[in-house]
């Protein structure tokens, strides 16, 4: 995989648009055909990916995309804080249009303005596995993982390498 160089979301966007229609018919045949090799080949590139890419250098999750939070999520994050959940939940979330818990504001109130996350170690879950390239059977995540695209570098560019394989 090539070394993978920061872009904006509205960089990624213009790329990812341009590539749609290529990008579509990849998933529809993946999802057809669930191959086998799929994980190995997408882990494989995940770990190439982040060995050389930092998100520290980019953070466009945190600033742009709100992770969904659990329950789980709420309780950790408000014991950190040495808050109340009701609280927490008063300060830091809405529900989404999904009836999701979601943070109120972008970017991520915990985003420190060095990239850094203040409460890294108690993060949500889905920031954990975000970007969801090292999960399995990646294929159940393909229509989510193209939209992660328009926000992530890295998620750009195995989709732009998947694209080179013959499946």
């Amino acid at each position: 995989m090539k070394k993978i160089k920061y872009k904006t979301p509205e960089e990624l966007k213009i790329l990812t648009d341009k590539t749609r229609a290529e990008t579509h018919a990849l998933i529809k045949k993946l999802k057809k055909k669930k191959p086998k090799e799929l994980d190995d080949f997408v882990h494989g590139l995940h770990i190439d990916a982040f060995s050389e890419f930092s998100c520290l250098d980019c953070a466009n999750c945190c600033k742009t995309i709100g992770p969904r939070l659990t329950d789980k999520d709420i309780d950790r994050l408000a014991k950190h804080l040495k808050m109340k959940p009701s609280e927490f939940l008063e300060q830091y979330v809405e529900t989404d249009e999904d009836n999701d818990f979601v943070f109120r504001e972008h970017p991520c109130p915990f985003l420190l303005p060095d990239n850094y996350c203040m409460v890294y170690e108690n993060r949500p879950k889905a920031c954990r596995e975000y970007p969801h390239t090292d999960r399995k059977r990646f294929y159940q995540i393909l229509t989510l993982s193209f939209k992660n695209c328009e926000t992530c570098p890295v998620v750009y560019e195995v989709f732009e390498e998947m694209k080179t394989k013959n499946w």
